[in-house]
C-alpha cells in the first residue's frame, strides 16, 4: 500500500514545513485562549503542520474521528484564527492518518477545495459576535436567523427525576408559545446542568412545528453589549423595535444583568410589551429568581410572573443513560465497568461526564487502543480525582489559605473583600468536589453560611473556570496542592 503522506513530505521543503509550524504555532496561541485547556490538550495538541504552500495551509490529524470532531465542534474557531493568521483568501487541507503502523502513519489527504476558507467561497452565518441580531433582521426579515444549536433537542435529551419539571413545562411552552400560564418560564440550576438545552430545545421545536414565527435565543452578555452598542450607535430605536417584535424569545444567564441598570430597564420594557401582546418569553440562571442579586424589584417581580423549574445534579441512573446516549450518537462503545466507572465519579455536571467520555473516545482513536478500566482512570485522572485520599475541608482550607495568602479567620469570617471572597468560593467549591460533605456541612465549616451560599460559590467558580485562563490555573494549582496534602 502506498505511503500517501511519506510522498507527500519528499515533495514538502524544509522552507514550506518551517513555514507551517510557525503559523500553526500562531494559530494554537490563538486557539488556547478561546477554549478550555482539557479541550486544546485533546484536540489541538496532536494536530501536526505538515507544510504551507501559497495560502493553503496542511494539517495532519490522527484519525477520521479527530477530523470529523475538530469540523462539527470547532470549525468557526478554526476558520477565525486561520483567516486572521495567514490572510483573507487561507485555504485548509488536512492529512488524517487512516492507519498506524511501527513506521510512518498513512493518511489520506481530503480535497483541499472542500475545505476553503476563502470568505468568497463560503460566507459565515449572521452571529451575535460578529453582526447584531436586529441588524440581519432588518435587511433579511425573510431569512431570520435564531442563533439555536440543532443539536438542542428534546429527542436528545435524557429525562431523569432531577429535570423532570423543567422538561415537562418547556415542552408544553414548545407546543403553545404564548398561549400557556407558563410565560415567562424560568429554567435555573448549576453549570452545566442542561439548562441551555433545554431553552434551546423549545425554541428548535416550535420553529421546526412553526408553532412561532421569530424566535431567538441570546445570552445576557451578548444582549447587554448589543445594547450599549445600540445606544452608542444611535440605533437604540431599531433594537427596541427587533426585540418587541420577537414571538419567542430565550434569554440564557439572566443572573449577569446584574448591575446593568440601563439594559435591565430596556428588558423591563421589553417583557412588558412581549407579555402583554401573549409573546412567549424563556429565561435560564443560575439560581432562583428570588435570590439573584443586582436586578430592580419590579424585574424580579416579572420574572415570577410564570414557573420557575429547577434542574439538579443528575442521579446515577441518568448518569448512566446520559452516557450511553452520548455513546450512540458517536457510533462507539466503551466497557460496561467503564460507563459505570465515569457514571460513578463524575457527580455533579453533565458537562464534565460527556467530556470524560470525549477524552476517552479521542484517546482510543489516537493511539488505536481498547479502553479497559485501568487505562481509563489514568487518562482521567486529572479530571476524577482519586476517592481514596484523605481530602478534608480543614486541609481544603490550609491550602487555599496558603495559595492566596489569607488567614483562616479570613475565609471563616465575614469579610466580603474580592481578594477573600474569592478565596472563601474557590474553598467552597473543592469541599463540594473532593468531599463526601453536604452543602449544610460545608457552610458550617465557612462561618456559619447557608446551603445557598455555597451553592452560588461553586457556580460561580465553575463559570469563571469557563471564562477566565487566570481562574483555570489557579485550580489546577490547588488541586495538586491538596492532594499532595492530603497523601
Amino acid at each position: 500500500m502506498p505511503n500517501e503522506l511519506q510522498s507527500e513530505q519528499h515533495q514538502t521543503t524544509g522552507d514550506e514545513k518551517s513555514a507551517a509550524d510557525a503559523v500553526w504555532q500562531q494559530c494554537l496561541a490563538i486557539i488556547r485562549d478561546n477554549i478550555n485547556n482539557q479541550s486544546f490538550k485533546t484536540w489541538f495538541e496532536p494536530i501536526v503542520a505538515l507544510r504551507l504552500r501559497s495560502e493553503e495551509l496542511t494539517i495532519q490529524v490522527p484519525s477520521q474521528f479527530f477530523y470529523e470532531w475538530i469540523e462539527e465542534n470547532y470549525y468557526s474557531l478554526l476558520k477565525r484564527t486561520i483567516l486572521d493568521v495567514i490572510g483573507h483568501h487561507a485555504k485548509l487541507a488536512y492529512s488524517i492518518v487512516v492507519q498506524q503502523s511501527t513506521t510512518e502513519p498513512v493518511t489520506v489527504r481530503l480535497p483541499q477545495q472542500q475545505l476553503e476558507l476563502a470568505p468568497r467561497e463560503r460566507e459565515p452565518k449572521p452571529s451575535l459576535t460578529t453582526r447584531p441580531a436586529f441588524e440581519f433582521y432588518k435587511s433579511n426579515v425573510h431569512k431570520f436567523e435564531s442563533f439555536l444549536n440543532p443539536k438542542y433537542n428534546f429527542e436528545n435529551f435524557i429525562k431523569g427525576d432531577c429535570n423532570a419539571l423543567g422538561l415537562a413545562a418547556a415542552k408544553s411552552v414548545a407546543e403553545t408559545p404564548g398561549k400557556n400560564t407558563f410565560n415567562p418560564l424560568v429554567i435555573y440550576g448549576g453549570v452545566g446542568l442542561g439548562k441551555t438545552h433545554i431553552v434551546q430545545a423549545i425554541g428548535n421545536y416550535a420553529r421546526a412545528r412553526q408553532k412561532a414565527e421569530f424566535v431567538l435565543y441570546v445570552s445576557s452578555e451578548k444582549f447587554a453589549i448589543e445594547f450599549v452598542n445600540a445606544i452608542q450607535n444611535g440605533r437604540i430605536a431599531d433594537f427596541s423595535a427587533f426585540y418587541r417584535n420577537i414571538d419567542l424569545l430565550i434569554i440564557d444567564d439572566i443572573q449577569f444583568f446584574a448591575g446593568k441598570e440601563k439594559t435591565q430597564e430596556e428588558i423591563f420594557h421589553i417583557f412588558n410589551t412581549l407579555h402583554q401582546a401573549n409573546k412567549q418569553i424563556v429565561l435560564s440562571c443560575d439560581r432562583p429568581i428570588k435570590e439573584l442579586k443586582g436586578l430592580e424589584e419590579r424585574l424580579l417581580s416579572r420574572f415570577q410572573w410564570g414557573l420557575s423549574a429547577d434542574v439538579q445534579a443528575p442521579d446515577y441512573e441518568t448518569r448512566l443513560a446520559i452516557l450511553h446516549r452520548k455513546l450512540d450518537q458517536d457510533g462507539a462503545m466503551l466497557s460496561r465497568e467503564v460507563i459505570e466507572f465515569i457514571a460513578t465519579n463524575v457527580t455533579n455536571n453533565i458537562r464534565e461526564l460527556e467530556g470524560c467520555l470525549v477524552k476517552l473516545l479521542a484517546t482510543a482513536s489516537l493511539y488505536g487502543k481498547d479502553i479497559d478500566l485501568s487505562l481509563a482512570k489514568t487518562i482521567l485522572k486529572d479530571i476524577i480525582r482519586d476517592r481514596t485520599l484523605n481530602i478534608t475541608i480543614d486541609t481544603i482550607q490550609k491550602a487555599v489559605c496558603d495559595y492566596y495568602s489569607i488567614s483562616a479567620n479570613d475565609i471563616k469570617g465575614k469579610s466580603r473583600k474580592q481578594e477573600i471572597a474569592g478565596a472563601r468560593q474557590v474553598a467552597m467549591h473543592f469541599a463540594k468536589q473532593l468531599t463526601n460533605s453536604s452543602l449544610k456541612t460545608i457552610g458550617l465549616y465557612f462561618g456559619g453560611r447557608d446551603h445557598s451560599t455555597v451553592i452560588h460559590a461553586c457556580n460561580t467558580v465553575e463559570h469563571d473556570r469557563e471564562t477566565s485562563e487566570q481562574m483555570r490555573k489557579d485550580l489546577e494549582e490547588l488541586g495538586k496542592r491538596i492532594e499532595i496534602m492530603s497523601l
